[in-house]
């Protein structure tokens, strides 16, 4: 008799055939690894069982769990939202000084052009 499929695989399963993974399948992922690390010897482990599970590389499972313990304050650094954050202001900032530099040429050519116009007779 075939065993039975696993609810937790088959729900995982339909993301296997795309590249990218969802926000919710990373974090179900996250939250697996964390469930049952205790029923493997090492958190390397259960990384590379729940990745064979959900059909990616335990490298991307275990990038995946530094980015949930640096969102969580588990571990320091730069989390998502404050990644995301900066990468807006940047880009900002980069259009601000665009637009700037636009208006500044555009300046210097009007009042050139002032200039030129009052000295001819």
């Amino acid at each position: 008799m075939p065993e039975a499929p696993d609810p937790e695989r088959l729900e995982l399963e339909n993301h296997t055939t795309s590249r990218k993974f969802s926000p919710e399948v990373r974090e179900r992922a996250v939250r697996m690894v964390l469930d049952h690390r205790s029923e493997h010897p090492s958190q390397w482990a259960a990384i590379v069982s729940i990745a064979a599970k959900i059909g990616c590389t335990a490298q991307t499972l275990n990038e995946w769990m530094k980015k949930a313990d640096v969102d969580s304050g588990r571990k320091p650094g730069l989390t998502t939202d404050m990644a995301a954050r900066m990468k807006a202001l940047e880009r900002e900032n980069r259009e601000l000084r665009q637009a700037n530099e636009i208006l500044r040429k555009a300046s210097a050519y009007f009042a050139q052009a002032e200039l030129d116009r009052r000295w001819k007779p």
